[in-house]
């Protein structure tokens, strides 16, 4: 369908569900480029411009960092082969919840839902803003963190927190105003850092290398004593590629969920395997692993080897633009769960509702933002965010199990898609994100417990939620 019949299609039943007198519903506004679009714009932040220096810490190797990078990459695209067949199942707005409570329950995805709110996603939302913030200033020096714009009693508030803040003010404004107009920015900003990476691994693999490839060099130790670092250089890839299942969430968005959400999905996800493994070529063609392994901000050393000090500096407003883009890629699919949360009777009754002349889930938008703002101003949300990194995991888990369960239990229900090399592929994403989960207690075995209780937190929430639910219906 053109786009314009599309619109006005869309315009005459919205006219006519208003002169019903039905409740205002989601715009199913967004094609399969919008959904790759989202995709790309959530995973790439500003951590493949970081974190190649943790992969090549963990496995000082050419072949073998390069490899972390395309095992995460080829997880993560296992992942979205699985969410891409309970997405077309069940093509509203959401994702994760959805999946974990039809096939576990409503307390599973109420938890994963009250979870996201505490810190998942607004945690993820003030991480990347304040990165935003950070590169800002690099440029800007008004906004460095350096430079203290408020004191009050114990507030303080630096530039890259200012910067943050009006990030998330902006986007979530644009965001109320309509999916298109959030999409169309979130858009836009994709195609800007795919434009700045595309210029970087060109120009990079144009010039002479810098330094011998080292591809060659023996292992650094038996291939049975590399297993260790290899799952370690592993979850710092998995969580660069994080953001991956983000168009699930805008299901309820999608103008042909049963072909545009897989097609969007995995379209994204390839994408973002390929830009990862050829970024991480250039960088490899700029530093040996050595000195890869020692350097904080790789793209910008990177390019000041290969191209000097304007292209590094260039290279800093880049990741600036990747990481704008991700917040405002963020802000649009997250906010997409609490609304059918508070549908379900079992969050706040103000959020179920949709704007009736914008289509957007404007309580929501506006309830998370302004929670991640205060997250932003404390400063907390670093420590929080450590805290539910083992109950981030653990929900995948939990989510790739269901389908697993829905394949059992839910037979009957149309699959428009079925998800490829089923079943060991959805077996090998739920084994990854498992062993991830194992890794997490392991290391971090304070904070992991922590982040339980902080999930377990909410199942008095759900409960008390469940009896106002109740005593309403009862009236």
């Amino acid at each position: 369908m053109d786009p314009h019949e599309h619109a006005a299609s869309a315009a005459a039943a919205k006219r006519q569900a208003s002169e019903r007198g039905e409740a205002p519903q989601l715009h199913r506004a967004l094609g399969a480029w919008d959904g790759a679009s989202l995709t790309i714009g959530a995973v790439i932040g500003t951590g493949i411009f970081l974190t190649a220096g943790d992969v090549a810490r963990a496995l000082p190797h050419p072949l073998l960092a390069l490899g972390a990078w395309l095992a995460g990459g080829l997880l993560v695209l296992a992942g979205a082969l699985s969410y891409a067949e309970m997405g077309a199942m069940y093509p509203r707005a959401g994702g994760l919840y959805h999946f974990l409570r039809e096939a576990w329950g409503p307390l599973p995805g109420f938890l994963y839902g009250w979870t996201c709110l505490l810190v998942i996603m607004t945690g993820g939302i003030a991480a990347i803003a304040v990165g935003f913030g950070e590169y800002l200033g690099a440029l800007v020096p008004f906004f460095s963190s350096e430079h203290t714009l408020l004191a009050v009693g114990v507030l303080r508030v630096n530039g890259a927190q200012a910067a943050a803040l009006l990030a998330i003010a902006l986007l979530t404004l644009t965001n109320h105003f309509g999916v298109r107009e959030g999409a169309g920015v979130q858009n836009a900003f994709t195609l800007a850092k795919l434009g700045a990476i595309a210029v970087l691994v060109v120009g990079g693999f144009a010039v002479a290398p810098a330094v011998p490839g080292g591809w060659g060099a023996p292992l650094p130790a038996a291939p049975l004593a590399l297993a260790a670092p290899f799952g370690v250089a592993l979850i710092a890839t998995l969580w660069t590629y994080d953001g991956w299942y983000a168009l699930t969430f805008s299901a309820g968005e999608v103008r042909e969920p049963k072909r545009d959400l897989p097609r969007g999905l995995l379209i994204g996800v390839a994408v973002v395997v390929v830009a990862y493994a050829l970024l991480n070529l250039v960088y490899l063609r700029a530093l040996t692993v050595e000195s890869l392994a020692g350097t904080s901000r790789v793209a910008e050393a990177a390019t000041r080897v290969l191209f000097g000090d304007a292209a590094a500096r260039a290279m800093t407003a880049a990741v600036a633009v990747s990481a704008f883009g991700c917040v405002a890629a963020t802000i649009l699919y997250s906010s997409r769960i609490y609304q059918p949360m508070a549908a379900d009777g079992v969050f706040f009754p103000a959020v179920a509702g949709i704007h009736p002349r914008w289509r957007t889930p404007a309580a929501a938008l506006w309830l998370q933002s302004g929670w991640a703002m205060l997250l932003t101003l404390t400063g907390s949300y670093t420590q929080l965010f450590t805290y539910v990194t083992f109950g981030g995991v653990l929900f995948h888990v939990a989510a790739g199990l269901a389908l697993f369960r829905l394949r059992a239990t839910r037979a009957d229900v149309p699959r428009p898609y079925r998800a490829w090399g089923w079943p060991v592929v959805p077996a090998l994403f739920v084994l990854a994100m498992a062993l991830l989960t194992l890794n997490t207690l392991q290391s971090a075995p304070r904070e992991s417990l922590l982040g339980l209780v902080a999930i377990v937190a909410g199942v008095p929430a759900y409960l008390a939620w469940r009896r106002a639910a109740r005593s309403s219906a009862g009236r």
